[in-house]
């Protein structure tokens, strides 16, 4: 599997920037998109820069390649999906303590309309 997912010599440095602190880093960006009640979609505009952040990373104390297409995009969907967690995770807390006489927890990632 080494080369498939990640180029560096272990798994750990993956694990370690694309997925704790990328990761990590993506699900605070998506958390504070949902809080300043901001669309949806700003959250993948943002995962793009931070997938090249996590790409220079993985380069410059790794000695990872730059300029890989594909690994960019691996980082970058680690990220989104981080990040679209941490959004959706922030909008259901939002939705339910703000609007509690409408909506109430239906689950961590869903809320519902309560009966009138």
């Amino acid at each position: 599997m080494q080369g498939w997912l990640y180029e560096e010599g272990s798994l750990g440095v993956f694990l370690l920037v694309t997925v704790i602190l990328g990761g990590g880093a993506a699900a605070l960006a998506g958390r504070a998109v949902a809080t300043t009640w901001r669309p949806w979609w700003q959250v993948g505009a943002y995962m793009l820069i931070l997938g090249g952040a996590v790409r220079f990373i993985h380069y410059a104390l790794f000695n990872g390649t730059l300029l890989s297409l594909y690994y960019y995009v691996v980082d970058t969907a680690v990220c989104l999906a981080f990040g679209y967690l941490g959004f959706r995770i922030a909008r259901v807390r939002q939705m339910v303590s703000q609007y509690r006489w409408i909506n109430s927890h239906d689950g961590p990632l869903r809320w519902r309309r309560t009966a009138p």
